[in-house]
């Protein structure tokens, strides 16, 4: 059993926590093949959108990952989730399922509670993060409020230097708010210091995509 992993972030936080989560979701025996791209990031960065060259090269990273044999592709960026959707048919088609690692994450937040703070540390995460919130309220037939918090400046940040800006931001926002999501996957090692810092759920997105994989897996009967 393969799980292909496709990163546009190479921080060494993500892939550790995404591993470490997968790993606990599909079990031992499973292989992990890691697909890379920093540059389809940084160009939707820069450009403020997930442009035709940057959604190209993420395709073509999903192609890698069906031709190397994955039985599902993980998708590990936020950015590009609403480039994911669009894949969703060739994914049916192929018989080899693409899940976002947000898309449950951000459905439970909408479950958890009506005013959803969104914290990223770049709006080209934020956005889409916000958009599949209010998709996931609408399939719910729920009205929810979005509260912003955008750590400009923090990405690339050491870890104490960019937990104590979480820090900082979310005590900000924590009386605006029922639940917090933490939009790009390297943020989780900050979930459970901010859940203890403000009192309110805190959702972050390894994990919600871990177990989303192995649902995937288990639709195709690759795991109990």
């Amino acid at each position: 059993m393969k799980v292909g992993i496709v990163y546009t972030s190479t921080t060494p936080e993500l892939i550790e926590l995404v591993e470490k989560e997968l790993r606990g979701a599909v079990g031992p025996n499973a292989e992990f093949i890691s697909f890379k791209d920093p540059s389809i990031l940084a160009e939707v960065r820069e450009q403020g959108y997930v442009t035709p060259t940057a959604t190209a090269r993420l395709v073509g990273l999903y192609v890698d990952a069906i031709n190397a044999g994955a039985d599902a592709i993980l998708n590990c960026c936020s950015s590009v989730g609403e480039a994911v959707d669009s894949m969703q048919d060739m994914a049916r088609f192929t018989g080899i399922p693409i899940v976002r690692i947000d898309e449950d994450m951000c459905r439970a937040a909408v479950i958890a509670g009506k005013r959803i703070g969104v914290m990223a540390t770049l709006s080209s995460t934020l956005e889409p993060t916000r958009n599949t919130v209010l998709r996931m309220a609408r399939e719910m037939n729920k009205r929810v409020e979005m509260v912003d918090a955008l750590l400009e400046g923090a990405f690339g940040l050491s870890q104490d230097e960019f937990r104590n800006r979480m820090l900082a931001k979310a005590r900000e926002i924590q009386d605006k708010v029922d639940v917090l999501l933490l939009a790009q996957g390297s943020m989780a090692y900050c979930e459970q210091v901010i859940a203890e810092a403000t009192g309110k759920p805190v959702f972050s997105s390894p994990r919600f995509g871990a177990v989303a994989v192995r649902e995937a897996l288990s639709k195709k009967g690759l795991v109990a």
